[in-house]
């Protein structure tokens, strides 16, 4: 079996229609990333198509950044490839990452990055060394909701304790709205940098989410989903859809809003709104176990599968 990965072939209507075919695309691998990260790290994008034994198989984008006709240079592949229904087979991973090697050969000047999109477990961990990438760190986790079922078994997906809060927040006299055109993004945008500075978390810096939101907005690809009581906004969350998946991109509660369970019915109600926007999967946008185990406690009350990538490779 063979591999090509055939790079900026495909023009930006091509990628778009392929990248919709992607189950569980994400983010990191979307155009409209590559778009703004490039401007704000100076860095360049690759477009590939993956083709085994001359048939499509996947979707895969890269970073870089080089001086000196590249003689220092940086490679970025983060969270790819990604998979055509019927690919993405360990043989599949091996010879894609045998044909990657071979093209951007680990070599004095060059750094890489790379974390596949290959979920964690004894074999993938034993595949990915075959391929001679060097272990960095661990990898991402997440949770994803399958969007395909019904409200019903979406909701028997829940623990009990998430449900329960649920239906407190349903009772708690608060107003949801949604909005897809970037509306309220001044006042969110101002709220999450605030708060964000203050207590030091993760997820994406303010000055990526001020240029990223309007370009979703542009393509129809944002939803922000506002919880008000007695006219306050006391929780909101954003959702960023990428071809047929969304992520849970980033999110506020007021105290008030935590005591009313807000967050609760936002990520409930904007489940509803994903599905009806023909979203198959969602991404609840990482969980970590080494400083926020009240967020992925959090996300995983939601119900859905719990999914680790095998790891930080260079």
């Amino acid at each position: 079996m063979t591999c090509d990965i055939r790079w900026n072939t495909l023009s930006l209507l091509e990628w778009e229609e392929k990248f919709a075919l992607l189950p569980r695309s994400n983010i990191l691998q979307s155009y409209s990333y590559a778009q703004v990260t490039c401007v704000l790290e100076k860095q360049r994008a690759r477009w590939g198509l993956i083709v085994m034994n001359g048939v499509e198989a996947g979707l895969v984008q890269i970073l870089e950044a080089g001086i000196l006709w590249n003689r220092l240079h940086a490679v970025i592949l983060d969270r790819g490839p990604l998979w055509f229904e019927g690919f993405g087979t360990a043989i599949h991973v091996k010879l894609f990452f045998d044909e990657f090697n071979r093209q951007f050969p680990q070599r004095w000047g060059r750094k890489r990055r790379i974390l596949p999109e290959t979920e964690d477990g004894l074999t993938a961990q034993k595949l990915i060394a075959q391929t001679g990438l060097l272990p960095r760190g661990a990898g991402y986790q997440t949770i994803w909701i399958d969007l395909t079922k019904d409200s019903e078994a979406l909701r028997g997906d829940m623990k009990s304790n998430w449900r329960n809060k649920l239906n407190k927040a349903t009772k708690n006299d608060i107003t949801v709205e949604w909005d897809e055109t970037g509306a309220h993004l001044p006042f969110i945008t101002g709220i999450y940098a605030g708060d964000k500075a203050l207590r030091g978390y993760g997820g994406p810096s303010p000055q990526f989410f001020r240029k990223y939101a309007p370009l979703l907005a542009a393509k129809g690809d944002l939803l922000v989903g506002r919880a008000l009581r007695g006219g306050e906004v006391i929780a909101f969350v954003v959702f960023a859809c990428h071809g047929r998946s969304a992520t849970y991109f980033i999110g506020w509660s007021s105290p008030l809003g935590r005591d009313l369970a807000a967050h609760h019915n936002l990520l409930w109600d904007g489940a509803l709104v994903l599905k009806q926007k023909e979203i198959k999967e969602l991404d609840l946008g990482g969980v970590n176990d080494d400083g926020a185990e009240g967020i992925k406690t959090f996300k995983e009350g939601m119900g859905g599968r719990f999914y680790r990538t095998v790891g930080h490779y260079s």
